[in-house]
């Protein structure tokens, strides 16, 4: 994904810095931005260890393939500088592994401090929040309502409905991603699942080891 875009040097005497231009961008509820710098997918054959049920995984990618999509992430940003935005949409679709609803890899950033902002825009689902000292949270979104992500908090998407699950996110450029961090505890805390009568509950995921200190 490109690290910057659309840079231009600032016509102020003695400066030093590079001063982004402004990006127009329109946003669709469908996931779609027009004046996007950058995209990405994740194919069910990028998704290996993220489900508890392995056995589920590995049935669901003879079915469908590794090249079947899970999500889609379009982004502008113009600096990776510290101040600078990273503004975009991720769009989850729908599905089951198991019991678990289809979700994103999850993480926390790099930087931990740094905060996150998710506006649901379509479709369902929920937020999946937690800390490294066992705190854990799930907030349902629908469309108009926003999650605030604290820094210091694990998060995750989780696509709870029966159609594509669309968020606006917005984050400091510099904040980065680990994703290693819920590989290595095992998992997040929770899970995600179904609760057998159309709706979603969460349950204790047993092989969770606890989160590394950040």
């Amino acid at each position: 994904m490109p690290e910057e875009s659309a840079l231009s040097s600032s016509g102020s005497p003695g400066a030093t810095s590079p001063v982004a231009d402004p990006g127009a961008l329109v946003v669709g509820a469908d996931g779609s931005l027009t004046g996007a710098t950058g995209s990405y997918t994740k194919q069910l054959g990028d998704m290996a260890g993220v489900y508890r049920d392995a056995d589920a995984y590995q049935a669901l990618l003879a079915e469908r393939g590794a090249d079947a999509l899970v999500y889609t992430v379009q982004e502008h940003r113009n600096l990776s500088s510290e101040g600078a935005i990273i503004i975009g949409t991720s769009t989850l679709l729908p599905g089951r592994v198991g019991a678990e609803f289809a979700m994103t890899r999850g993480h926390l950033h790099a930087r931990a401090d740094r905060a996150e902002l998710y506006h649901c825009l379509s479709g369902q689902g929920v937020m999946l929040l937690e800390t490294v000292d066992g705190r854990s949270e799930a907030l349902p979104l629908t469309p108009g309502q926003a999650v605030h992500v604290p820094g210091h908090w694990v998060h995750r998407s989780v696509n709870t409905g029966d159609e594509p699950f669309v968020t606006l996110f917005c984050y400091p450029a510099d904040a980065g991603q680990d994703y290693a961090l819920i590989e290595q505890a095992g998992g997040m805390a929770s899970l995600v699942v179904t609760d057998g009568t159309g709706g979603w509950t969460t349950r204790p995921n047993p092989d969770h080891t606890g989160y590394r200190r950040t």
